[in-house]
Protein backbone atom coordinates (compact mmCIF):
# COMPACT_ATOMS: atom_id res chain seq x y z
CA UNK A 1 0.00 0.00 0.00
CA UNK A 2 2.84 2.76 0.65
CA UNK A 3 5.40 0.93 -1.22
CA UNK A 4 5.92 4.43 -2.91
CA UNK A 5 7.21 5.45 0.42
CA UNK A 6 10.20 3.45 0.75
CA UNK A 7 12.91 5.87 1.08
CA UNK A 8 10.79 7.44 4.05
CA UNK A 9 10.54 5.43 8.02
CA UNK A 10 6.42 5.07 8.46
CA UNK A 11 5.90 5.70 11.98
CA UNK A 12 2.31 5.51 12.53
CA UNK A 13 -1.01 4.95 10.48
CA UNK A 14 -3.85 6.24 11.90
CA UNK A 15 -7.24 5.60 10.67
CA UNK A 16 -9.64 9.13 10.62
CA UNK A 17 -12.82 7.77 8.97
CA UNK A 18 -12.54 9.71 5.74
CA UNK A 19 -8.44 10.39 5.82
CA UNK A 20 -5.66 7.85 6.42
CA UNK A 21 -3.26 9.57 7.85
CA UNK A 22 0.33 8.52 8.34
CA UNK A 23 3.24 9.89 9.98
CA UNK A 24 6.73 9.21 8.44
CA UNK A 25 10.39 10.47 9.08
CA UNK A 26 13.49 10.02 6.82
CA UNK A 27 16.19 7.71 7.66
CA UNK A 28 18.88 9.80 9.64
CA UNK A 29 21.68 8.57 7.18
CA UNK A 30 24.10 11.70 6.12
CA UNK A 31 23.27 13.38 2.80
CA UNK A 32 25.24 15.99 0.86
CA UNK A 33 25.57 20.02 0.78
CA UNK A 34 23.61 20.86 -2.65
CA UNK A 35 25.74 23.38 -3.35
CA UNK A 36 29.57 22.14 -2.28
CA UNK A 37 28.41 18.21 -2.02
CA UNK A 38 30.08 18.02 1.55
CA UNK A 39 28.21 15.24 3.19
CA UNK A 40 26.86 15.97 6.40
CA UNK A 41 24.63 13.98 9.44
CA UNK A 42 24.58 17.25 11.59
CA UNK A 43 20.94 18.33 12.71
CA UNK A 44 19.67 21.89 13.11
CA UNK A 45 16.25 21.61 12.98
CA UNK A 46 13.43 19.44 12.75
CA UNK A 47 10.29 19.98 9.83
CA UNK A 48 7.35 18.89 8.87
CA UNK A 49 5.68 18.65 5.66
CA UNK A 50 2.30 17.72 4.85
CA UNK A 51 1.27 16.20 1.60
CA UNK A 52 -0.92 14.29 0.06
CA UNK A 53 -0.60 10.37 -1.31
CA UNK A 54 -2.80 8.45 -3.93
CA UNK A 55 -6.30 7.83 -2.35
CA UNK A 56 -6.87 3.84 -0.57
CA UNK A 57 -10.10 2.47 -0.69
CA UNK A 58 -11.15 6.00 -2.09
CA UNK A 59 -10.45 7.75 0.83
CA UNK A 60 -7.35 10.73 1.21
CA UNK A 61 -4.18 9.33 1.96
CA UNK A 62 -2.36 12.24 4.17
CA UNK A 63 1.45 12.03 4.62
CA UNK A 64 3.17 13.94 7.69
CA UNK A 65 7.05 13.36 6.89
CA UNK A 66 9.34 14.85 9.49
CA UNK A 67 12.30 16.51 7.30
CA UNK A 68 16.00 17.70 8.92
CA UNK A 69 17.37 20.81 8.57
CA UNK A 70 21.34 20.60 8.25
CA UNK A 71 24.21 21.80 8.89
CA UNK A 72 27.03 22.33 5.57
CA UNK A 73 30.15 21.14 7.16
CA UNK A 74 32.57 23.38 4.91
CA UNK A 75 32.99 26.41 6.39
CA UNK A 76 33.65 28.45 3.26
CA UNK A 77 30.03 27.11 1.74
CA UNK A 78 27.58 30.28 1.51
CA UNK A 79 24.64 27.26 2.49
CA UNK A 80 24.74 27.62 6.24
CA UNK A 81 22.24 25.11 6.72
CA UNK A 82 19.86 23.16 4.29
CA UNK A 83 16.94 21.09 4.11
CA UNK A 84 16.69 17.44 3.04
CA UNK A 85 15.01 16.65 0.23
CA UNK A 86 13.55 12.94 -0.85
CA UNK A 87 13.89 12.92 -4.78
CA UNK A 88 11.36 10.45 -6.16
CA UNK A 89 8.93 11.17 -3.54
CA UNK A 90 8.58 15.04 -2.01
CA UNK A 91 9.40 17.30 -4.25
CA UNK A 92 10.71 20.95 -3.63
CA UNK A 93 7.66 22.65 -3.19
CA UNK A 94 5.14 20.35 -4.14
CA UNK A 95 1.45 19.63 -1.78
CA UNK A 96 1.18 15.80 -3.32
CA UNK A 97 3.75 13.10 -3.50
CA UNK A 98 5.23 12.22 -7.13
CA UNK A 99 2.96 9.15 -7.62
CA UNK A 100 -0.32 11.07 -7.10
CA UNK A 101 1.03 14.06 -9.16
CA UNK A 102 1.72 11.38 -11.72
CA UNK A 103 -1.26 9.93 -11.88
CA UNK A 104 -2.94 13.31 -11.86
CA UNK A 105 -0.84 14.79 -14.74
CA UNK A 106 -2.31 11.86 -16.94
CA UNK A 107 -5.89 12.87 -15.96
CA UNK A 108 -5.24 16.63 -16.72
CA UNK A 109 -3.44 15.96 -20.39
CA UNK A 110 -6.73 14.04 -21.65
CA UNK A 111 -9.69 15.96 -19.74
CA UNK A 112 -7.71 19.03 -18.75
CA UNK A 113 -9.76 21.45 -16.15
CA UNK A 114 -13.53 20.97 -15.55
CA UNK A 115 -13.93 17.16 -16.70
CA UNK A 116 -10.53 16.39 -15.21
CA UNK A 117 -11.24 18.16 -11.83
CA UNK A 118 -14.70 15.52 -11.94
CA UNK A 119 -13.02 12.28 -12.64
CA UNK A 120 -10.26 12.75 -9.77
CA UNK A 121 -13.07 13.62 -7.35
CA UNK A 122 -14.59 10.56 -8.23
CA UNK A 123 -11.11 8.92 -7.90
CA UNK A 124 -10.53 10.18 -3.79
CA UNK A 125 -7.90 12.65 -5.46
CA UNK A 126 -10.07 15.94 -5.58
CA UNK A 127 -9.10 19.40 -6.37
CA UNK A 128 -10.39 22.30 -7.77
CA UNK A 129 -10.66 23.17 -11.93
CA UNK A 130 -7.97 25.96 -11.88
CA UNK A 131 -5.43 23.40 -9.75
CA UNK A 132 -6.26 20.83 -12.86
CA UNK A 133 -5.26 24.03 -15.43
CA UNK A 134 -2.35 24.84 -13.16
CA UNK A 135 -0.88 21.28 -13.18
CA UNK A 136 -1.80 21.08 -16.85
CA UNK A 137 0.15 24.11 -17.53
CA UNK A 138 3.31 23.32 -15.24
CA UNK A 139 3.79 19.73 -17.11
CA UNK A 140 6.78 20.21 -19.30
CA UNK A 141 6.89 19.87 -23.14
CA UNK A 142 8.80 17.57 -25.00
CA UNK A 143 12.10 19.04 -26.15
CA UNK A 144 11.12 20.22 -30.20
CA UNK A 145 12.67 18.07 -32.90
CA UNK A 146 12.61 18.99 -36.37
CA UNK A 147 12.20 16.00 -38.90
CA UNK A 148 13.58 15.23 -42.45
CA UNK A 149 9.97 14.70 -43.31
CA UNK A 150 7.16 17.48 -42.08
CA UNK A 151 3.50 16.98 -42.63
CA UNK A 152 1.62 20.30 -42.57
CA UNK A 153 -2.17 20.40 -41.96
CA UNK A 154 -4.51 23.70 -40.34
CA UNK A 155 -7.78 22.93 -38.09
CA UNK A 156 -10.30 25.78 -37.68
CA UNK A 157 -9.93 28.04 -34.10
CA UNK A 158 -13.22 29.42 -34.89
CA UNK A 159 -14.52 28.36 -38.45
CA UNK A 160 -13.96 30.77 -41.00
CA UNK A 161 -12.70 33.54 -39.05
CA UNK A 162 -9.73 32.12 -37.18
CA UNK A 163 -7.22 28.36 -38.31
CA UNK A 164 -3.93 27.41 -36.87
CA UNK A 165 -1.23 25.17 -38.62
CA UNK A 166 0.10 21.74 -36.92
CA UNK A 167 3.57 20.75 -38.33
CA UNK A 168 4.00 17.42 -37.38
CA UNK A 169 6.31 13.84 -38.46
CA UNK A 170 4.85 12.76 -41.51
CA UNK A 171 7.06 9.53 -40.41
CA UNK A 172 5.58 9.03 -37.11
CA UNK A 173 2.62 11.54 -36.50
CA UNK A 174 4.10 13.28 -33.88
CA UNK A 175 3.16 16.71 -33.18
CA UNK A 176 6.04 19.41 -33.64
CA UNK A 177 4.39 22.38 -33.10
CA UNK A 178 0.74 24.43 -33.25
CA UNK A 179 0.96 27.69 -35.63
CA UNK A 180 -1.26 30.52 -35.10
CA UNK A 181 -2.46 30.81 -38.56
CA UNK A 182 -2.54 29.41 -41.64
CA UNK A 183 -1.10 31.99 -43.70
CA UNK A 184 2.22 31.81 -45.81
CA UNK A 185 4.28 34.06 -43.14
CA UNK A 186 3.44 31.86 -40.55
CA UNK A 187 4.51 28.69 -41.99
CA UNK A 188 7.75 30.26 -43.72
CA UNK A 189 9.12 31.91 -40.80
CA UNK A 190 8.78 28.16 -38.91
CA UNK A 191 10.42 26.84 -41.53
CA UNK A 192 13.33 29.53 -41.74
CA UNK A 193 13.90 29.09 -37.89
CA UNK A 194 13.67 25.72 -37.77
CA UNK A 195 16.39 24.26 -40.49
CA UNK A 196 16.49 20.52 -41.35
CA UNK A 197 13.18 19.85 -43.20
CA UNK A 198 14.13 18.05 -46.63
CA UNK A 199 10.00 16.96 -47.22
CA UNK A 200 7.64 19.03 -46.88
CA UNK A 201 4.09 16.66 -47.64
CA UNK A 202 0.98 19.04 -47.32
CA UNK A 203 -2.44 19.33 -49.39
CA UNK A 204 -3.85 21.60 -52.31
CA UNK A 205 -3.03 24.41 -50.09
CA UNK A 206 -1.46 27.18 -52.02
CA UNK A 207 -0.71 29.14 -49.03
CA UNK A 208 2.00 26.27 -47.95
CA UNK A 209 3.10 25.87 -51.35
CA UNK A 210 4.14 29.16 -51.05
CA UNK A 211 5.62 29.18 -48.09
CA UNK A 212 7.49 26.22 -48.46
CA UNK A 213 8.97 27.72 -51.97
CA UNK A 214 10.35 30.91 -50.29
CA UNK A 215 11.49 29.03 -46.63
CA UNK A 216 12.77 25.93 -48.31
CA UNK A 217 13.62 26.45 -52.47
CA UNK A 218 15.53 23.08 -52.15
CA UNK A 219 12.91 20.68 -50.12
CA UNK A 220 10.70 18.47 -52.21
CA UNK A 221 6.76 18.94 -51.75
CA UNK A 222 4.59 16.07 -51.81
CA UNK A 223 0.75 16.04 -52.45
CA UNK A 224 -1.40 14.50 -50.80
CA UNK A 225 -3.16 11.44 -52.47
CA UNK A 226 -6.32 11.21 -50.74
CA UNK A 227 -7.09 15.23 -51.40
CA UNK A 228 -6.01 14.41 -55.05
CA UNK A 229 -8.93 11.34 -55.34
CA UNK A 230 -11.30 13.29 -52.90
CA UNK A 231 -10.97 16.11 -55.84
CA UNK A 232 -11.21 13.68 -58.58
CA UNK A 233 -14.92 12.61 -56.45
CA UNK A 234 -16.09 15.63 -56.60
CA UNK A 235 -15.59 16.17 -60.39
CA UNK A 236 -16.78 12.97 -60.98
CA UNK A 237 -20.04 13.27 -59.32
CA UNK A 238 -20.53 16.35 -61.73
CA UNK A 239 -19.94 15.11 -64.47
CA UNK A 240 -22.54 11.92 -63.71
CA UNK A 241 -25.46 14.94 -63.02
CA UNK A 242 -24.17 16.83 -66.33
CA UNK A 243 -25.31 13.61 -67.97
CA UNK A 244 -28.07 12.85 -66.41
CA UNK A 245 -30.64 12.50 -69.89
CA UNK A 246 -28.38 9.77 -70.76
CA UNK A 247 -29.06 7.49 -67.59
CA UNK A 248 -33.08 8.20 -68.22
CA UNK A 249 -32.84 5.86 -70.97
CA UNK A 250 -32.01 3.11 -69.58
CA UNK A 251 -33.26 3.93 -66.20
CA UNK A 252 -36.02 6.36 -66.01
CA UNK A 253 -37.03 8.40 -63.10
CA UNK A 254 -40.03 8.19 -61.38
CA UNK A 255 -42.34 11.05 -61.00
CA UNK A 256 -41.21 13.41 -58.66
CA UNK A 257 -42.96 15.61 -55.64
CA UNK A 258 -43.78 19.35 -55.98
CA UNK A 259 -39.39 20.29 -55.24
CA UNK A 260 -38.54 18.72 -58.30
CA UNK A 261 -40.90 19.91 -60.34
CA UNK A 262 -40.14 23.35 -59.63
CA UNK A 263 -36.71 22.65 -60.08
CA UNK A 264 -37.44 21.64 -63.09
CA UNK A 265 -39.76 24.42 -63.92
CA UNK A 266 -36.71 26.82 -62.99
CA UNK A 267 -34.00 24.84 -65.06
CA UNK A 268 -36.22 25.19 -68.53
CA UNK A 269 -36.64 28.83 -67.69
CA UNK A 270 -32.98 29.59 -68.01
CA UNK A 271 -32.42 27.20 -70.69
CA UNK A 272 -35.26 29.53 -72.33
CA UNK A 273 -33.36 32.72 -71.30
CA UNK A 274 -30.20 31.30 -72.41
CA UNK A 275 -31.39 30.11 -76.03
CA UNK A 276 -33.06 34.04 -76.91
CA UNK A 277 -28.98 34.87 -76.06
CA UNK A 278 -29.80 36.74 -72.28
CA UNK A 279 -26.50 36.46 -70.41
CA UNK A 280 -25.94 34.33 -67.04
CA UNK A 281 -26.05 37.91 -64.84
CA UNK A 282 -29.36 38.68 -66.42
CA UNK A 283 -31.03 35.59 -66.09
CA UNK A 284 -29.83 35.31 -62.57
CA UNK A 285 -31.36 38.75 -61.75
CA UNK A 286 -34.74 37.84 -64.03
CA UNK A 287 -35.31 34.60 -62.19
CA UNK A 288 -34.62 36.18 -58.69
CA UNK A 289 -31.79 33.08 -57.92
CA UNK A 290 -28.24 33.23 -57.69
CA UNK A 291 -25.85 33.50 -60.25
CA UNK A 292 -24.29 29.75 -59.09
CA UNK A 293 -27.73 28.22 -59.64
CA UNK A 294 -28.23 29.65 -63.19
CA UNK A 295 -24.43 28.16 -63.80
CA UNK A 296 -25.37 24.82 -62.39
CA UNK A 297 -28.97 24.34 -64.73
CA UNK A 298 -26.69 25.61 -67.49
CA UNK A 299 -24.73 23.34 -67.10
CA UNK A 300 -27.11 20.40 -67.09
CA UNK A 301 -28.33 18.91 -69.95
CA UNK A 302 -31.24 17.27 -67.71
CA UNK A 303 -32.76 17.96 -64.26
CA UNK A 304 -31.38 15.51 -61.79
CA UNK A 305 -34.18 13.57 -60.15
CA UNK A 306 -34.13 14.88 -56.64
CA UNK A 307 -36.18 11.90 -54.82
CA UNK A 308 -34.46 8.52 -54.24
CA UNK A 309 -36.51 5.27 -53.91
CA UNK A 310 -36.01 3.56 -50.84
CA UNK A 311 -34.81 -0.12 -50.69
CA UNK A 312 -36.89 -2.33 -49.31
CA UNK A 313 -35.66 -5.67 -47.34
CA UNK A 314 -37.33 -9.24 -48.93
CA UNK A 315 -40.87 -9.46 -47.18
CA UNK A 316 -43.19 -12.63 -47.29
CA UNK A 317 -45.49 -10.73 -49.85
CA UNK A 318 -42.46 -10.65 -52.84
CA UNK A 319 -43.40 -14.11 -54.45
CA UNK A 320 -46.84 -12.26 -55.20
CA UNK A 321 -45.81 -9.07 -56.45
CA UNK A 322 -46.95 -10.03 -60.23
CA UNK A 323 -50.26 -10.94 -58.71
CA UNK A 324 -51.06 -8.38 -57.12
CA UNK A 325 -49.46 -6.02 -59.57
CA UNK A 326 -51.99 -7.72 -62.61
CA UNK A 327 -55.27 -7.50 -60.07
CA UNK A 328 -54.60 -3.43 -59.38
CA UNK A 329 -53.33 -2.71 -62.62
CA UNK A 330 -57.07 -4.61 -64.10
CA UNK A 331 -58.89 -2.82 -61.30
CA UNK A 332 -57.64 -0.19 -59.21
CA UNK A 333 -60.42 0.30 -56.77
CA UNK A 334 -60.27 -3.72 -55.41
CA UNK A 335 -59.92 -3.65 -51.70
CA UNK A 336 -56.89 -4.71 -49.94
CA UNK A 337 -58.87 -7.13 -48.22
CA UNK A 338 -59.82 -8.79 -51.07
CA UNK A 339 -56.48 -9.20 -52.21
CA UNK A 340 -55.59 -10.79 -48.82
CA UNK A 341 -57.47 -13.51 -49.37
CA UNK A 342 -56.79 -14.17 -53.10
CA UNK A 343 -52.82 -14.51 -51.89
CA UNK A 344 -54.07 -16.26 -48.67
CA UNK A 345 -55.06 -19.11 -51.32
CA UNK A 346 -52.19 -18.85 -53.36
CA UNK A 347 -50.13 -19.64 -50.27
CA UNK A 348 -49.35 -16.84 -48.44
CA UNK A 349 -48.50 -17.12 -44.87
CA UNK A 350 -48.05 -13.64 -43.47
CA UNK A 351 -50.05 -10.70 -41.90
CA UNK A 352 -52.97 -8.28 -43.49
CA UNK A 353 -50.92 -5.24 -42.14
CA UNK A 354 -47.89 -6.21 -43.79
CA UNK A 355 -49.78 -6.58 -46.88
CA UNK A 356 -51.17 -3.10 -46.34
CA UNK A 357 -47.63 -1.68 -45.54
CA UNK A 358 -46.55 -3.41 -48.96
CA UNK A 359 -48.78 -1.32 -51.00
CA UNK A 360 -49.23 1.68 -49.71
CA UNK A 361 -45.41 1.77 -50.18
CA UNK A 362 -45.76 1.45 -53.76
CA UNK A 363 -43.81 -1.81 -53.87
CA UNK A 364 -46.30 -3.79 -56.02
CA UNK A 365 -45.97 -1.39 -58.57
CA UNK A 366 -42.48 0.01 -58.53
CA UNK A 367 -39.80 -1.65 -60.59
CA UNK A 368 -36.67 -0.48 -59.01
CA UNK A 369 -35.09 2.55 -57.35
CA UNK A 370 -33.97 5.38 -58.85
CA UNK A 371 -30.29 5.33 -59.17
CA UNK A 372 -29.50 9.06 -58.66
CA UNK A 373 -26.01 11.02 -59.95
CA UNK A 374 -24.74 10.63 -56.38
CA UNK A 375 -25.30 6.66 -56.54
CA UNK A 376 -24.23 6.34 -59.38
CA UNK A 377 -20.93 8.20 -58.50
CA UNK A 378 -20.07 6.16 -55.70
CA UNK A 379 -20.43 2.94 -58.09
CA UNK A 380 -18.05 4.27 -60.12
CA UNK A 381 -15.30 5.62 -57.73
CA UNK A 382 -15.67 1.76 -55.90
CA UNK A 383 -13.07 -0.26 -56.31
CA UNK A 384 -14.33 -3.27 -58.88
CA UNK A 385 -13.19 -6.00 -56.23
CA UNK A 386 -15.74 -4.60 -53.78
CA UNK A 387 -18.64 -4.09 -55.99
CA UNK A 388 -21.72 -6.68 -56.06
CA UNK A 389 -22.79 -8.15 -59.15
CA UNK A 390 -25.46 -6.57 -59.68
CA UNK A 391 -23.83 -3.00 -59.29
CA UNK A 392 -21.60 -4.25 -62.15
CA UNK A 393 -24.10 -5.08 -64.04
CA UNK A 394 -26.01 -1.72 -63.30
CA UNK A 395 -22.89 0.28 -64.20
CA UNK A 396 -22.43 -1.60 -67.58
CA UNK A 397 -25.75 -0.93 -68.39
CA UNK A 398 -25.43 2.68 -67.56
CA UNK A 399 -22.13 3.42 -69.42
CA UNK A 400 -23.22 1.98 -72.21
CA UNK A 401 -26.07 4.59 -72.82
CA UNK A 402 -23.42 7.28 -72.81
CA UNK A 403 -20.09 7.08 -74.73
CA UNK A 404 -18.78 9.99 -71.92
CA UNK A 405 -19.61 7.86 -68.79
CA UNK A 406 -17.66 5.06 -70.43
CA UNK A 407 -14.78 7.37 -71.07
CA UNK A 408 -15.20 8.92 -67.30
CA UNK A 409 -15.48 5.32 -66.10
CA UNK A 410 -11.63 3.95 -67.46
CA UNK A 411 -10.43 7.41 -66.80
CA UNK A 412 -11.35 6.92 -62.81
CA UNK A 413 -9.79 3.26 -62.93
CA UNK A 414 -6.49 4.49 -65.02
CA UNK A 415 -5.81 7.22 -62.40
CA UNK A 416 -6.44 4.73 -59.45
CA UNK A 417 -3.74 3.05 -60.26
CA UNK A 418 -1.65 5.91 -60.45
CA UNK A 419 -2.36 6.07 -56.58
CA UNK A 420 -0.02 3.34 -56.04
CA UNK A 421 3.22 4.98 -55.72
CA UNK A 422 5.68 3.65 -58.56
CA UNK A 423 8.68 4.70 -60.47
CA UNK A 424 6.83 5.71 -64.31
CA UNK A 425 3.82 7.57 -62.80
CA UNK A 426 4.43 10.41 -63.64
CA UNK A 427 4.86 9.89 -67.33
CA UNK A 428 1.55 8.03 -66.87
CA UNK A 429 0.27 10.90 -65.44
CA UNK A 430 1.11 13.04 -68.73
CA UNK A 431 -0.46 11.19 -70.75
CA UNK A 432 -3.60 10.54 -68.31
CA UNK A 433 -4.10 14.02 -68.75
CA UNK A 434 -3.66 14.29 -72.29
CA UNK A 435 -5.90 12.04 -72.60
CA UNK A 436 -8.68 13.47 -70.11
CA UNK A 437 -8.23 16.74 -72.57
CA UNK A 438 -8.99 15.03 -75.30
CA UNK A 439 -12.34 14.22 -74.12
CA UNK A 440 -15.55 15.48 -73.84
CA UNK A 441 -15.53 16.09 -70.04
CA UNK A 442 -15.41 19.58 -68.85
CA UNK A 443 -15.00 18.62 -65.38
CA UNK A 444 -12.44 16.78 -65.62
CA UNK A 445 -10.59 19.09 -67.57
CA UNK A 446 -10.93 21.63 -64.53
CA UNK A 447 -9.27 18.44 -62.57
CA UNK A 448 -6.23 18.06 -65.03
CA UNK A 449 -5.49 21.74 -65.16
CA UNK A 450 -5.26 21.91 -61.44
CA UNK A 451 -2.70 18.75 -61.91
CA UNK A 452 -0.85 20.61 -63.91
CA UNK A 453 -0.48 23.73 -61.88
CA UNK A 454 0.98 21.50 -58.99
CA UNK A 455 2.68 19.59 -60.91
CA UNK A 456 5.90 19.11 -59.05
CA UNK A 457 4.28 17.79 -56.09
CA UNK A 458 1.80 15.76 -57.92
CA UNK A 459 4.47 13.73 -59.57
CA UNK A 460 6.13 13.16 -55.99
CA UNK A 461 2.97 12.22 -54.22
CA UNK A 462 2.80 9.64 -56.88
CA UNK A 463 6.48 8.05 -57.52
CA UNK A 464 7.43 8.41 -53.77
CA UNK A 465 6.28 6.37 -50.69
CA UNK A 466 5.49 10.15 -48.40
CA UNK A 467 2.04 11.23 -47.59
CA UNK A 468 0.08 12.99 -45.39
CA UNK A 469 -2.32 10.59 -44.13
CA UNK A 470 -0.53 10.52 -40.26
CA UNK A 471 -0.76 14.43 -40.21
CA UNK A 472 -4.41 14.04 -41.09
CA UNK A 473 -5.46 11.16 -38.22
CA UNK A 474 -3.16 13.45 -36.00
CA UNK A 475 -5.35 16.53 -37.28
CA UNK A 476 -8.46 14.66 -36.37
CA UNK A 477 -7.32 14.17 -32.78
CA UNK A 478 -6.29 17.72 -32.87
CA UNK A 479 -9.39 18.87 -33.64
CA UNK A 480 -11.11 16.86 -30.95
CA UNK A 481 -8.89 18.66 -28.29
CA UNK A 482 -9.86 21.69 -29.64
CA UNK A 483 -13.36 21.48 -29.29
CA UNK A 484 -12.74 19.99 -25.35
CA UNK A 485 -11.38 23.35 -24.80
CA UNK A 486 -13.27 25.52 -26.93
CA UNK A 487 -14.33 28.65 -25.16
CA UNK A 488 -12.47 27.60 -22.02
CA UNK A 489 -8.80 27.99 -23.31
CA UNK A 490 -6.76 30.52 -24.59
CA UNK A 491 -4.14 29.74 -27.41
CA UNK A 492 -1.25 29.06 -25.57
CA UNK A 493 -3.00 26.65 -23.49
CA UNK A 494 -4.64 24.88 -26.24
CA UNK A 495 -1.28 24.58 -27.53
CA UNK A 496 0.33 23.17 -24.60
CA UNK A 497 -2.26 20.58 -24.19
CA UNK A 498 -2.05 19.62 -28.15
CA UNK A 499 1.96 19.44 -28.08
CA UNK A 500 1.38 16.94 -24.88
CA UNK A 501 -1.31 15.03 -26.31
Amino acid sequence: MFSGLAPLVVEEVADRGEVIRVRTRTPGDPVDCPDCGGRTGRVHAFHERTVTDVPVDGRRVVIVARLRRLVCPTSACLRITFREQIPGVLERYQRRTMRLLTQVRAVVRELAGRAGARTLKALGAGLSRCTALRVLAAIPLPPLRVPQVLGVDDFALKRRHRYATVPTDAETGERIDVLPGRGVDELEGWLRGHPGVEIVCRDGSGAYAEATRRALPDAVQVSDRWHLWRNLCEKTLAEVRSHSSCRATVNPPRPGGVHEQTTRERRHRVHDLLGKGVSLLECARRLNVSLNTVKRYARTREPDALRRAPRYRPTLVDPYRDHLRARRATDPAVPVTQLFQEIKELGYTGSFNLLHRYITQGRAEGDRPVITPRRFARLLLTRPDNRREKDTDLIRDLTAACPEMTQLRTHIAEFASLLAPAQGNDTRLTAWIAAVRASDLGHLHAFANGLELDRAAVDAALTTPHHNGRTEGVNTRTKRIMRQMHGRAGFDLLRHRILLS
